[in-house]
């Protein structure tokens, strides 16, 4: 597998290219908009599907699933394929803001392992088709770090203060919280919530930086974090490069996310967007794109196709009693959201 951080160009290149195209009067049906997250797909699977349907693919980039979620909800500018979080799916069907999908012209979801078909979220696959999944975990320098990790308590051990680096992010830093207590990721009890709250307050003094996203993947490499929060796709990329550097889904469970492909209400090229999808759902397109991007793929033919010890990796593909342990965020209603906002105020806010 490649490192996701070489694509950061490619992605800033093709974020310049779909605001060109967008703002241009082109014929519709020569051209789709891919509203993507971050970087992930590769240069040449767009290139041969450019190649081969003659469809332009213009790209543009979000970090947020949110700031997706009101670009397609405010409609000012009309995407035909948007990538989609388990959480925000949904919703985004509740709301009619995507549209239910033709999969006679998507045949490439036969190809999908069942284990990711037919979710909660999205019930038949009726507006969407996966396209990659993984996990949030921990990433640890074994050099360093030399007793068994396989739980979230080993974030909160003492023995590495100023060594233990954090997400920004609520549901995932309070869902390692949750889980060490043996509470649920989704859990809407406000007295779990005070005592997940409560638990990384006393682990603050543990924290260097205090949390951040991104800068973890370059820390942990150069020494200057010994034990992470991580995606699997960056920590099983890291875990490639860096021999000394091992990645890990806790005992107690974790997130197990799958971003699919959905095509909005407002599309202008339908058609482009179904070949699209389509072949990107390809057992070729899967495998180039998994290797690339790092994450794992839902296409059980371009599983077979990976080298041994990717397909057989427990951290990447889960067995199934891994799997029982993980679980999909679900879209918080306001008020429960409310109680998790003023908790994680809160945990950042105090010195």
């Amino acid at each position: 597998m490649k490192r996701l951080f070489k694509l950061l160009s490619l992605s800033i290149c093709m974020v310049i290219m779909g605001t060109f195209f967008i703002g241009c009067n082109k014929d519709s049906s020569k051209e789709i908009n891919f509203l993507n997250y971050g970087e992930n797909i590769d240069e040449e699977t767009i290139k041969e599907f450019q190649d081969k349907f003659g469809i332009k693919v213009n790209i543009t980039t979000f970090d947020d699933m949110e700031t997706m979620y009101q670009k397609i909800k405010d409609g000012g500018v009309k995407y035909d394929v948007i990538l989609v979080s388990d959480a925000l799916m949904p919703r985004m069907i509740k709301e009619n803001l995507v549209q239910e999908l033709n999969k006679d012209n998507i045949p490439n979801i036969s190809q999908m392992d069942e284990a990711y078909l037919n979710l909660d979220i999205d019930p038949g696959n009726k507006y969407s088709v996966p396209y990659m999944f993984g996990t949030v975990g921990l990433i640890y320098n074994k050099d360093v770090v030399t007793e068994p990790v396989d739980s979230w308590d080993i974030l909160w051990n003492e023995k590495y203060k100023g060594k233990i680096f954090m997400f920004d992010t609520y549901r995932d830093t309070m869902g390692a919280a949750l889980k060490k207590l043996n509470y649920s990721l989704n859990t809407t009890n406000a007295k779990e919530i005070e005592e997940a709250k409560q638990l990384l307050l006393d682990q603050r003094k543990l924290v260097s930086p205090l949390y951040g996203v991104d800068n973890g993947t370059t820390m942990i490499p150069a020494g200057e974090s010994d034990i992470n929060m991580i995606w699997s796709g960056e920590g099983l990329n890291l875990q490639d490069e860096y021999p000394n550097l091992v990645y890990v889904v806790p005992k107690e469970g974790a997130n197990f996310w799958i971003d699919s492909l959905c095509i909005p209400y407002n599309a202008s090229n339908v058609e482009g967007a179904e070949k699209f999808i389509n072949f990107v759902s390809d057992k070729e397109s899967a495998l180039r794109i998994a290797d690339e991007i790092g994450y794992t793929t839902p296409n059980r033919e371009a599983r077979l196709e990976q080298p041994e010890e990717v397909r057989n990796n427990p951290n990447a593909y889960m067995p199934k009693e891994i799997m029982d342990r993980c679980e999909i965020y679900v879209d918080f209603p306001s008020d429960v959201k409310k109680i998790y906002d003023e908790a994680w105020t809160e945990i950042k806010s105090v010195n």
